[in-house]
């Protein structure tokens, strides 16, 4: 039976500061060796087989140090595609939420993108009823709430610009609109977006959006697709939140619960909740000399 391959655990400090900083390096159940990716913020060690993300949970959770971690294989970390949900994660908002209040009916909204962000409802179905509530909606407050609502998230461009500049694709893919995903990849600098086409008349939201609706299959579909030339999904990172983002996040290479709903958390192969989307290169490897820092 071949040897196992070496574990990588990789803690990122929730806020920098070098006493904190050494005394996670000291206390972890890891050997001594280990690697700084950004002084002060993050770090890797090698760990056996026996430990687990709990016991490193533990031990920094003891001495008051807050922090994301990962534990990894070292093969076969930096991936060749980004895979990037949207709402809540590359912004901090959920469009259609915002779209609603501008509309007079968010609170009505926001309850069904809840539910169905946590799996409770069919995304699709929810979407149907949520869509139907802008009918009637000027189209020109699609920009007025870009411009006025929708917020990139810190490390989002970072993660973006990296990825590509060392040689990987990257795509958003949303159950939100194409309207929000052009302006998005543009301000980030994504390759390419993927997401539902709000219908309209000359003036006004109908109501609908175009079919098929894009959902968790056709997030899934998408990834495979983007990844078929360069290995298939394992050489994929995919980053979200929500329940309909669960599917690509299981069968890709790297799978991340940014700020998720419990139900992706507890079934990712890693989660982001305390820091932000540059944990996602440093999960890979990325030391912050080889970031190229956009924002």
């Amino acid at each position: 039976m071949p040897a196992a391959l070496p574990r990588i655990a990789t803690i990122v400090l929730a806020q920098r500061d070098n006493l904190a900083f050494e005394e996670a390096i000291a206390t972890l159940p890891a050997t001594p060796d280990f690697c700084v990716l950004a002084e002060g913020k993050a770090f890797e060690c090698m760990i056996t087989n026996s430990v687990t993300h709990e016991d490193i949970s533990e031990a920094l959770q003891a001495s008051g140090i807050e922090a994301d971690i990962g534990i990894f294989t070292s093969h076969n970390r930096r991936k060749k595609l980004l895979i990037c949900d949207m709402d809540s994660t590359l912004i901090g908002q959920e469009c259609i939420d915002e779209l609603a209040d501008f509309a007079g009916v968010k609170d009505r909204v926001s309850e069904i993108t809840e539910r169905a962000m946590r799996g409770e409802l069919d995304f699709e179905d929810a979407l149907t009823e949520r869509v139907s509530l802008l009918k009637g909606l000027d189209l020109s407050v699609l920009q007025r709430c870009y411009t006025d609502r929708i917020t990139i998230n810190p490390g989002a461009k970072t993660l973006c610009q990296t990825m590509k500049a060392h040689g990987a694709k990257t795509v958003i893919v949303s159950g939100g609109f194409t309207f929000f995903t052009e302006r998005v990849a543009k301000a980030c600098g994504f390759e390419a977006h993927q997401a539902n086409v709000l219908l309209a008349g000359s003036h006004t939201l109908l109501g609908t959006v175009q079919m098929p609706i894009l959902g968790r299959e056709a997030k899934l579909t998408a990834m495979q697709r983007n990844s078929q030339d360069i290995g298939g999904p394992d050489q994929a990172v995919a980053i979200g939140d929500g329940a309909n983002d669960l599917a690509m996040i299981q069968a890709a290479g790297l799978g991340i619960a940014y700020h998720a709903k419990p139900v992706v958390a507890a079934q990712a192969h890693c989660a982001i909740t305390c820091t932000d989307l540059r944990t996602a290169l440093y999960y890979q490897g990325f030391s912050e000399d080889e970031f190229v820092d956009a924002g």
